[in-house]
């Protein structure tokens, strides 16, 4: 018996053939919902093999490591009660962690509340950046949910879509989706001006389509404004919610999108760096997860021609719903993500 996990966590026994069956079922599943092609068996094989090995830590065979990029990195060894400051943070993340990049957020991790206190910002960045040498980029999340009643002016698109008021709730959505790209420019403008070496959009498409479409306007107002920014675009989910329904950028419908499908359009945009999302399914077994996982990143990768680093940890990229995630699962992950996935990061 291999002792493997849940999706929520808890450890469970599988014999190896029913590891590799719940792999080949997520491999279907990924398939079936993404339109993809299927994993082949060598691959499946090598899956298996990754999520039987007795070891409590798996890793890659050298040569195959990967670049890894941090979101919200400043911000989570505080969730965690150590608070020692932003600029300590990075400085663990670069010389302890080995981080390849690193990032600077604020706890209230949006750009809306960030627009205030923009000054002190650049202050800490421009401070962290002269006690650090890894890239340092800055971070937060869109959040168009802000944009609407009570934290915003804009009618609230939950309220208005049960009401049957399908037109006012476009119409709200619309309207949020221009503030919320004139705040993105702003702070990032605003960063990249105060030294930081990239910006992160970070958990792009939460409030649906609406949302990803106001994160690729800015990153295109962006790459115009400053040609050589970098800007990291990662995603909330596996495909993009349809809270609008309506929504097209570049002539496509937003709504509905996976990571193969969505990474073509933060090409467009002018994005540097795509951080794919496949979710977990805390019901079902890590394996399965894993299967699915790897068989959209994949797909996801073979189609871009930009950095994959597919988002891995706290409930999405093959490891379980957890704060601080096991490292038996996350090492594992990011194995079949290298190995198989054929990733350029994670």
């Amino acid at each position: 018996m291999v002792q493997t996990r849940l999706g929520d966590g808890s450890t469970i026994e599988m014999t190896e053939e029913e590891i590799r069956a719940d792999i080949e079922r997520g491999v279907e599943d990924a398939t079936d919902r993404a339109n993809i092609d299927s994993l082949s068996e060598d691959e499946i094989d090598r899956l298996a093999d990754i999520y039987t090995r007795p070891n409590k830590f798996v890793s890659v065979e050298t040569g195959n490591e990967l670049v890894l990029t941090f979101d919200e990195g400043s911000v989570k060894l505080k969730r965690l009660a150590v608070s020692i400051g932003r600029i300590p943070d990075l400085q663990l993340y670069e010389r302890a962690f080995c981080s390849d990049t690193a990032e600077m957020a604020h706890i209230d991790y949006s750009y809306k509340p960030i627009k205030p206190i923009i000054a002190e910002e650049q202050i800490e960045m421009e401070q962290a950046l002269l006690t650090t040498v890894l890239p340092v980029f800055y971070g937060a999340m869109p959040n168009l949910s802000l944009y609407s009643q009570p934290d915003g002016s804009f009618p609230n698109p939950a309220e208005l879509l049960p009401k049957g008021k399908i037109k006012e709730a476009q119409e709200a959505y619309e309207g949020m989706v221009e503030h919320a790209i004139s705040d993105m420019v702003f702070v990032a403008s605003k960063m990249y001006e105060a030294g930081a070496d990239g910006i992160n959009f970070d958990t792009t498409g939460s409030a649906g389509e609406p949302d990803f479409l106001a994160t690729l306007r800015a990153t295109e107002i962006l790459k115009e404004k400053y040609p050589d920014i970098s800007i990291e675009m990662g995603m909330s989910g596996e495909f993009v919610l349809g809270m609008h329904g309506e929504i097209e950028y570049d002539g496509v419908n937003l709504a509905g999108l996976y990571p193969h499908e969505q990474v073509k359009l933060a090409e467009k945009a002018g994005a540097d760096i795509f951080g794919g999302v496949v979710n977990i399914n805390s019901s079902e077994t890590i394996p399965w997860n894993i299967g699915r996982t790897v068989t959209m990143m994949k797909a996801c990768a073979e189609v871009a021609n930009i950095p994959v680093h597919a988002n891995v940890g706290m409930g999405v990229g093959g490891v379980p719903i957890v704060e601080t995630p096991p490292v038996d699962s996350l090492s594992r992950a990011s194995a079949a993500l290298a190995e198989v996935g054929k990733l350029d990061g994670l």
